[in-house]
């Protein structure tokens, strides 16, 4: 992650320069330029890839955009989530979608998955802070190479996935390492390990 020390932007003028460019979210007005690894993209496909077989299964009308910010509105931030999934029936409440993929409200999405990388505090802090005021129900930090400190995932620190569930309007988290099968208030029939997760980012 690259923090960019120039002019602060609004979150429309960042919309309108950078909203097609994957590279870029914004925090505070303040540009951040996203470098994420090859690894990084395996893992954020694989999820992507499991949550698409559960959204068929149970035929949920949900989906998974291949591009999106989330613009928090009275603040000069815009997210990009790694995987966001998205409440198609009520799209039809957001001013912008009509011409450019970006939410404003929090009844669109059903959940958020950001994969660890090293701007670890943004996702385990900053993030998950938003995500709760802007009424996510459930977050996922998916910690595959065990960056976090160790007051989010434990001591030894080890690869980690933990899920944030809205109660009201703070997060409730659980751990979830090696075996453990991951419990998911949206996904309750979920057949999916921590393990299965890290493993994706193998180059085997």
């Amino acid at each position: 992650m690259v923090q960019f020390a120039s002019n602060l932007l609004t979150a429309d003028e960042f919309i309108i320069q950078y909203g097609d460019c994957d590279r870029y979210e914004l925090i505070d007005g303040e540009l951040i330029e996203i470098e994420p690894t090859g690894t990084h993209e395996q893992v954020s496909a694989f999820i992507g890839r499991k949550l698409n077989v559960e959204i068929d299964r149970q035929d949920f009308n949900y989906f998974i955009p291949h591009r999106c910010l989330i613009k928090l509105l009275g603040t000069d931030t815009a997210f990009r989530p790694d995987v966001i999934l998205l409440d198609k029936s009520q799209l039809i409440n957001e001013p912008l979608w009509q011409k450019e993929p970006v939410i404003t409200l929090g009844n669109s999405v059903k959940l958020i998955a950001e994969v660890v990388s090293t701007n670890w505090q943004n996702d385990y802090a900053r993030k998950a802070e938003d995500y709760a005021l802007f009424g996510v129900p459930e977050y996922w930090i998916v910690d595959y190479l065990g960056m976090g400190g160790r007051e989010y995932i434990g001591k030894p620190k080890q690869p980690t996935v933990t899920i944030c569930t809205l109660v009201e309007d703070e997060y409730q988290k659980q751990r979830f390492q090696k075996n453990d099968r991951l419990v998911s208030s949206i996904f309750p029939n979920l057949q999916l390990t921590a393990q299965q997760i890290f493993a994706s980012a193998e180059l085997i």
